[in-house]
């Protein structure tokens, strides 16, 4: 038997049975040495690894540290990474039984069972008996068995965990990763030897359920990374560290922003300071509705058992809900929006001529997320989705993403992110609808955004299962990613709920409906601009603009209370601080909560009917302003958004004449 071999560089060979990708490396014009797997079709293979099938072989090469290292590299060391570290476990505890320990965005972690209670304090042992298992260069080696081969295998150790994967596995290949005296049931990829791993940190230490299930054991996970470079790792480990300054979660309770409470674990209460940032988050939203004419409605929260059994959620999506009853019959707390938003469409009478019809809802909806997932608000229990649903023709959906696309842009350009990137997700495995309906999809969504000149990348087979996707990335201050727009085509609501117009012909016909989302949920995207501003938000989201400090409270303190009542009658956010304390030490506190303006008034101030400003990043204004001219600045800020503070800021630079 032969298999045809495409390679990047255009040859094509025909192989053999039991060809492996180390030996077509003359073939491919590929430098061994630059080279850690490979990829066959879209699935990655080891270097020695036999090859299952024919079709296009890439390789996957080894990261120098000069420019960014593809996902899939990092992938395959940080899986060899995972399994150097439960070597090393293995190595210095006794009676250790191992769970999973898979890749994650940065890194990888692996679960044990034992008797030791693990700590960070065991790290400078791990970590030092991992580089003796790098340093040794062990070859990782593959090994496919049989069924029976793998319960032989696992018979011979304290294997639980391992023993209920296998059950899992009936069908499929089975296979076993060894590097000198430890072996794994893994489906790999992995590296050609330990060796292979440039730099690594363990990071942290966590309990966590078998499976994520609750009433199953407890076992002990640990976290670490992996680079092929100090240079990438120590990046990465300086970002953590900038991270862990901006964490929403510390800086929302120094900044009196949200809280949590043991009366509703993972339901967060919002403070006024934070309420009057959320509000300005919504108010843009809902002028940015206006602007790009969606009509908004309201849903209600709880809706009956029959909604739900209709949208699939009643099936699929239970153990995610929140149920009650009324009248003796089941409802449910609306997880998402859409199939309320659906009754108010199937509510009217639409003809071609009425579409597209777009909707938008900021729904609040509930979803049951275990507490072990629970964090700040990336991940709550209740938040507000910023949901559209639009309703079109076949011949509109370009257009309509077009136009969602541009909104997408327009929104997080006024937040200074001016760095994202666009994924197209294609056709699933497992999906609904006619070859047809997703090819049409599909042209539409990669139209639109050739329309728009994005560059995007494609994700073959991650579509949902009822339709193709956009998804978009913006890259915060420090070039951590977040995932928040979506662009989603459906073809099984429309169905489900029996959604129609009458189109030309007089017949009725099923809509095309296209989910949008650009925050993703207020709470999650309010989260991320904590951190990405590090809670020194820009004016026009700042929960308190100005800070009114009088020198003294008993000679100026009935001034500073006029400068407040003039600046929140003009709009401003303004706030008075005039505690016993010295103006030094005010000064001070008000910079750690990041206001941007502080208004310092005295005798000279209160004569001239002034403030003397002075910015939260130590900038002091020269001459003191007339009340109504700050006034004027602020509002001028508020309303165009500025991300830069404007009052006190150098004249930007000209030309000669």
């Amino acid at each position: 038997m032969s298999y045809q071999i495409q390679f990047e560089n255009g040859n094509s060979v025909d192989v053999a049975e039991g060809v492996r990708p180390a030996d077509l490396y003359e073939e491919a014009g590929i430098n061994p040495k630059k080279v850690i797997a490979a990829k066959i079709d879209d699935e990655i293979v080891e270097l020695n690894r036999v090859l299952p099938h024919g079709g296009e072989l890439t390789y996957i090469r080894k990261c120098d540290g000069k420019k960014p290292c593809p996902p899939e590299s990092l992938h395959v060391l940080r899986h060899t990474a995972a399994h150097v570290m439960a070597q090393a476990v293995m190595r210095l505890f006794d009676n250790v039984e191992f769970a999973i320990g898979p890749t994650i965005e940065d890194g990888f972690y692996y679960d044990f069972d034992l008797e030791h209670r693990l700590s960070e304090e065991d790290f400078e042992a791990i970590e030092a008996e991992m580089k003796k298992i790098i340093e040794a260069d062990y070859p990782v080696v593959r090994q496919d068995v049989s069924e029976d081969e793998a319960w032989n295998i696992l018979g011979e150790q304290r294997a639980t965990f391992k023993r209920e994967l296998l059950k899992g596995l009936e069908g499929q290949q089975i296979s076993f990763y060894s590097q000198e005296d430890f072996t794994d049931l893994c489906r790999g990829p992995h590296l050609p030897s330990t060796g292979f791993i440039g730099a690594f940190k363990l990071l942290s230490v966590a309990g966590a359920y078998w499976r994520g299930k609750e009433t199953n054991p407890m076992l002990q996970r640990i976290y670490g990374t992996a680079f092929f470079t100090e240079k990438d790792l120590k990046k990465y480990l300086n970002q953590l560290e900038e991270a862990k300054k901006r964490d929403h979660k510390k800086l929302g309770a120094h900044l009196n922003l949200f809280m949590f409470d043991q009366s509703g674990p993972g339901f967060p209460f919002w403070q006024p300071k934070g309420v009057r940032l959320y509000r300005e988050v919504e108010k843009l939203m809902y002028e940015k509705m206006d602007q790009y004419e969606y009509d908004m409605i309201r849903t209600p929260m709880i809706l009956n058992e029959q909604l739900w059994r209709e949208s699939g959620h009643w099936d699929h999506y239970r153990e995610n809900m929140y149920f009650t009853e009324i009248d003796e019959k089941a409802y449910a707390v609306k997880p998402m929006n859409c199939p309320g938003g659906t009754r108010v469409f199937n509510s009217g009478f639409y003809s071609y001529r009425d579409l597209p019809v777009r909707q938008g809802e900021f729904g609040l909806v509930h979803r049951h997320e275990k507490s072990g997932v629970l964090s700040g608000l990336f991940r709550v229990r209740n938040f507000t989705q910023d949901d559209a649903h639009i309703y079109c023709t076949p011949d509109q959906v370009v257009e309509e993403v077009v136009g969602c696309l541009k909104m997408v842009r327009d929104v997080y350009d006024q937040f200074g992110f001016d760095d994202y990137s666009f994924e197209l997700s294609t056709r699933p495995e497992k999906s609904i609808g006619t070859a047809e309906m997703w090819e049409m999809a599909e042209s539409a969504l990669e139209k639109a955004l050739e329309q728009e000149g994005i560059n995007y990348q494609l994700n073959p087979g991650d579509g949902a299962f009822y339709g193709p996707k956009i998804d978009v990335h913006i890259r915060d201050a420090i070039k951590r990613t977040w995932q928040c727009g979506t662009i989603q085509v459906d073809f099984s609501m429309p169905e489900r709920f029996d959604l129609n117009y009458v189109n030309e012909a007089g017949d009725k016909v099923r809509p095309v409906m296209i989910h949008r989302a650009i925050y993703g949920s207020f709470e999650r995207f309010i989260g991320i601009l904590i951190e990405h501003f590090a809670g020194k938000f820009p004016t026009w989201l700042a929960p308190v603009q100005a800070v009114v400090l009088p020198i003294s409270q008993d000679k100026f303190g009935e001034y500073a209370n006029k400068v407040y009542a003039e600046l929140k009658k003009a709009g401003v956010r303004v706030e008075v601080d005039d505690r016993n304390e010295s103006l030094n030490k005010r000064i001070r506190e008000q910079q750690k909560q990041y206001v941007p303006y502080m208004l310092v008034v005295g005798e000279r101030e209160k004569e001239d009917g002034t403030v003397a400003v002075r910015r939260r990043d130590g900038v002091q204004v020269t001459e003191p302003i007339p009340v109504s001219e700050f006034a004027k600045l602020v509002v001028a800020e508020q309303q165009s958004r500025a991300v830069e503070m404007t009052i006190g800021a150098p004249e930007p630079a000209t030309e000669p004449a």
